[in-house]
């Protein structure tokens, strides 16, 4: 078999003839191709051989049983809540060895930039952090230590400082007030009363603007035992949830609570906070949503 390829004398550059040629082999068609008639020395593959090959290269791979991958989610219970104790940033997951770990990951020039001292990575493992938590959570819920953990969380809230923008409002609900009053003793001193009344509505449009700001539902302030003792009520069941719970349950369970966890790699030791914020749970709110947002 021979005439597979030919050679070809081709232009360097069309637009610039001087530069000269250059040679290309090309394949040719396998129509143009010569076969000997008469076999001339042993061949080394049949010709049935070679022919299922050349099949298999003109499909190129079409044929073939690819294995196809799928893209397994691993579910991290405490993604998004673990936390750096060297430069504050929240912790990446990431799997090894089939094992699921947070990971901080801090380039040596950030830490020159930020005159931080900190590793290249930092790791804590999930099993390292979620056996400890859930016993943790399990004992302050527990009912011997309810009342312990209610009256912890009520005195460890901050203090709750009003509102600028509702303590400004509430003014100027007051100063409509007078103003009305006046506009009052005006009308009935003899004063116009078309020019009067429409003093009063610009004054009462004011005042009922001003009003739907200064809605006491709109400031947020310090939870009563009482309200804490409704919500912990909610949470009772945690003990059951935590025992033998999905990965995705548990995982809803520590973004309720508002849990926070801040790991300390030179200490080897993890920080926990938790804080009952009764507007993640929908404390006090309507099930269907804000059905009037335009009183805000």
């Amino acid at each position: 078999m021979w005439n597979k390829q030919r050679k070809d004398e081709v232009l360097i550059d069309v637009e610039d003839v001087a530069l000269g040629h250059e040679a290309k082999m090309r394949w040719n068609p396998c129509d143009k191709w010569v076969f000997s008639e008469a076999i001339v020395h042993d061949p080394l593959i049949g010709t049935d051989t070679f022919e299922r090959a050349q099949e298999v290269m003109a499909a190129k791979g079409a044929g073939r049983n690819m294995r196809e991958r799928h893209r397994t989610r691993n579910r991290y219970v405490l993604r998004g809540l673990v936390h750096c104790g060297l430069c504050g940033r929240r912790m990446q997951g990431q799997q090894s060895r089939e094992q699921l770990f947070y990971r901080c990951r801090f380039p040596n020039e950030y830490g020159l930039a930020n005159k931080v001292r900190h590793p290249r990575n930092v790791y804590l493992a999930e099993r390292d952090l979620v056996g400890p938590l859930d016993d943790w959570l399990s004992t302050c819920f527990a009912p011997h230590r309810l009342r312990d953990t209610i009256d912890a969380l009520h005195q460890a809230q901050a203090d709750v400082e009003a509102d600028p923008a509702v303590l400004a409002a509430t003014r100027t609900v007051e100063e409509c007030d007078r103003t009305l009053a006046r506009h009052r003793a005006a009308l009935e001193a003899g004063a116009d009363p078309q020019l009067v009344a429409s003093w009063m509505a610009e004054t009462q449009a004011r005042r009922a603007e001003a009003l739907s700001r200064s809605a006491p539902g709109t400031a947020r302030r310090k939870m009563s035992q009482e309200e804490i003792q409704a919500l912990v009520d909610g949470l009772v069941s945690i003990r059951q949830v935590l025992a033998a719970a999905d990965p995705d349950d548990k995982a809803e369970v520590y973004r309720r609570l508002n849990l926070r966890a801040t790991y300390h790699p030179g200490k080897r030791t993890v920080r926990v906070e938790t804080n009952l914020d009764p507007h993640s749970w929908g404390y006090g709110l309507c099930p269907r949503g804000d059905l009037n947002p335009h009183a805000r």
